[in-house]
């Protein structure tokens, strides 16, 4: 929490956190800060996901030290698939990025059908969650972070199974269930507002 505390941060719904099993955290992205943001809140150890290209040098060294699953971007990464597949089977929580990748305007993007697949073959418990605050930290607008600002996370009420998946025989079954999850992200309104 310490790092969101720095900028004037504040989370709501922790209780929507599961207390144990496996789990999914689908959040918004619209900062690098995301998952620090986001995981910063959580008592639980939280596994996350950065592409493949960024494991290099120094972050070659931390990045798997911090809970960072490398991942090919922009193609099925079936390793690292298999990686989630395991942590949430032995009772972890892992973080996904519906979108993909960061928002360039700081507008909440497509899901992407990813977050879907994952969601139908764990079966485990998907808790959406926004950030509010963090792209006028240090969105793709920004070359350095803003020193100050204020952010918000919201964890909302977990999804179960049988809210997102449309069943297996489902037209486009991973991209409707990753549609699903997008809109509780998007149904979330800023904290003055929520109830959760």
């Amino acid at each position: 929490m310490v790092f969101v505390d720095a900028y004037d941060g504040e989370s709501f719904g922790m209780q929507n956190i599961p207390k144990e099993g496996g789990f999914l955290i689908a959040c918004n992205h619209a900062s690098f800060f995301d998952p620090a943001f986001a995981g910063g809140c959580i008592s639980r150890p939280i596994y996350y996901f950065a592409r493949k290209s960024l494991f290099k040098g120094f972050l070659g060294w931390l990045l798997p030290r911090v809970h960072v699953i490398p991942v090919d971007r922009g193609e099925a990464d079936f390793g690292a698939f298999k990686q989630v597949l395991t942590l949430l089977k032995k009772g972890k929580g892992v973080m996904v990025f519906p979108e993909g990748t960061r928002s360039p305007d700081g507008v909440l993007q497509f899901a992407k059908k990813g977050i879907g697949m994952m969601a139908c073959k764990t079966g485990v418990p998907v808790v959406p969650t926004r950030i509010f605050g963090s792209y006028e930290i240090w969105g793709r607008q920004r070359k350095v972070p803003a020193l100050t600002g204020s952010v918000k996370v919201v964890f909302g009420s977990p999804l179960m199974p049988q809210e997102i998946d449309p069943g297996e025989f489902a037209e486009d079954r991973y991209q409707v269930a990753a549609n699903r999850i997008m809109a509780a992200i998007a149904a979330i309104q800023p904290p003055q507002n929520v109830i959760v």
